[in-house]
């Protein structure tokens, strides 16, 4: 018989007899702590249906029995489901909210990019599309979204009571422009699963019951601080710093290594490596934290975590190559943000939960119109640290940037494969960054044309940029007997950057500017924006 007492019923498991609790009558399904045998409740009947794989180790601080709060109501952690994909891997905790308000709805906390969302389930009165479109508009539900994703999910593990049996199976992820995020999880015997969600910070939702030692350290950081991983292609210990990171940099050879996440704990072996030739330190050293304030934010302690060197790709060979840096950065309670460097000015840009609506010429997002710049390929052609996506060498990624009128905000949009990622920030004065950095580098490496951001006249102004920039070279090819053709690169961007080098490089031979060959990006969009 199963007992009863308030909200929660508690049975046998069939297989092996241990108890298996559900603190909701809403709940169809559990997996068996003991012999990890998933379960369909009927009524007060438990059947096995199906064997779950064991949870790997994902150095989450979340757990089974955690609480908080959110919108003025009390929840617990119940259940978790770990997913997968050529995106990554990803965790989706099942929450049980207290007795009014949201108690009959079924809520997940899932990780979006290095952020999380909390998302309700709702029923949807009409059928959805059989096969959405990645980057195409969509209405749904009475209002108008942007497929953001489109993905087969493997089920990897799941854990504690859930709201149905877990299955593997196509995941669409819509996004729009009041930043909320929309999932539909198709199902082959039933209506797509609907929900609709916002992102939240941790330090929000007033967690209790999380992860920790007799210390108070976060069991997760502990556990993550003892793993021990070894280069794959030169042998040097590894020792990421933060428990999210998928890839990361060896220090002594600079390969880039995939980190094991889901698929390994303890002592684990890398995933793969792709090695890369040394390169020239960053101008701001990983490592380094100043107090930036992100769009909208308090000033915050920011590390620089990543570094990254990219450029676009042309589309004829004889445009201009643009070439620019992103430092990737990370603050415990706001996540991550992007320093972006370019010739243009310096920028602050984070991930966005939601996708601006497109208008013409542009888009528009929070009230502001934003005009669109460019459209362009790019990669990476360097990486130093560590990052919460899986580097991939020789991946490309589409790019487009807009900003607004008075060209200090600014917006990207990036695609790669079956995702789409939206970032949005603001230009920064470079003395500002060179402050916050304590750097001590010359001003002429920190000084950009934050005007050329404008958009006013964009097709314009980007003739008069190529223009100047062909007199710039007659001026140039003129004084060929001075003793550095490549001055104008190291007057702008700094002896060490990669411009002057290439320049260098290209004058020793053919005499022609080129740019750099190579590299990749790959895995999660990172959001940090083109900002060509």
């Amino acid at each position: 018989m199963a007992d009863q007492a308030q909200r929660r019923w508690r049975a046998a498991c069939p297989n092996c007899g241990a108890p298996v609790e559900f603190a909701s009558a809403a709940s169809a399904s559990a997996v068996c702590g003991f012999c990890r045998s998933t379960l369909l409740r009927d009524g007060d009947t438990l059947s096995q249906i199906g064997q779950s794989a064991e949870i790997f180790e994902d150095y989450s601080p979340l757990q089974l029995g955690a609480t908080g709060r959110w919108m003025g109501s009390g929840f617990a952690v119940v259940g978790r489901v770990q997913r997968g994909s050529e995106l990554g891997n990803w965790n989706e905790w099942h929450l049980l909210f207290d007795a009014g308000g949201d108690a009959a709805r079924v809520a997940w906390l899932s990780e979006d990019n290095g952020h999380f969302v909390l998302s309700l389930e709702a029923p949807l009165g009409e059928t959805p599309p059989s096969d959405p479109q990645v980057g195409l508009p969509l209405t749904l539900a009475g209002q108008r979204w942007q497929v953001a994703a489109v993905v087969q999910a493997a089920l990897r593990a799941a854990e504690g009571e859930l709201p149905r049996p877990p299955r593997a199976g196509r995941i669409v992820e819509l996004r729009n422009a009041q930043d909320e995020v929309g999932s539909l999880e198709y199902r082959d015997d039933a209506l797509p699963v609907w929900s609709v969600g916002r992102a939240v910070a941790l330090a929000d939702l007033a967690l209790q019951g999380l992860r920790t030692t007799a210390d108070g350290e976060s069991v997760a950081e502990a556990k993550f601080a003892g793993r021990s991983i070894a280069c794959p292609n030169c042998g040097a210990p590894l020792a990421p710093k933060l428990s999210q990171s998928k890839s990361m940099s060896c220090g002594q050879c600079q390969a880039v290594v995939d980190l094991p996440g889901f698929e390994g704990s303890g002592d684990a072996k890398a995933l793969g490596f792709t090695p890369q030739s040394p390169g020239l330190p960053p101008l701001i050293p990983l490592g380094r934290t100043g107090m930036l304030a992100p769009a909208g934010s308090p000033p915050q302690a920011w590390t620089v975590v990543g570094y990254q060197e990219r450029c676009d790709i042309p589309e004829d060979a004889d445009d201009e190559q643009s070439f620019w840096r992103e430092y990737l950065l990370f603050n415990r309670m706001a996540g991550f943000a992007f320093l972006v460097d370019t010739r243009e000015g310096w920028s602050l840009v984070v991930t966005m939960t939601g996708a601006p609506t497109p208008t013409r010429g542009g888009v528009s997002f929070k009230g502001r119109e934003y005009a669109q710049r460019w459209s362009y390929g790019a990669k990476t052609t360097h990486v130093l640290g560590e990052f919460y996506w899986p580097v991939r060498l020789d991946d490309r990624v589409q790019v487009t940037d807009y900003a607004s009128a008075d060209g200090r905000l600014l917006l990207s949009r990036e695609q790669q494969g079956p995702e789409v990622t939206w970032s949005g920030g603001q230009t920064l004065p470079a003395e500002a960054v060179q402050k916050a950095f304590g750097l001590s580098a010359p001003a002429a490496q920190f000084s950009r044309d934050v005007s050329a951001f404008k958009n006013s006249g964009g097709t314009l102004l980007r003739n008069i940029v190529i223009g100047l920039f062909l007199i710039v070279v007659l001026f140039a090819l003129l004084r060929a007997c001075a003793s550095d053709d490549c001055q104008r690169y190291k007057d702008s961007f700094g002896e060490n950057s990669n411009e002057y080098r290439q320049c260098r490089a290209s004058s020793r031979g053919s005499g022609t500017y080129i740019g750099n060959s190579g590299g990749s990006y790959g895995g999660y969009s990172s959001g940090g924006g083109g900002h060509k």
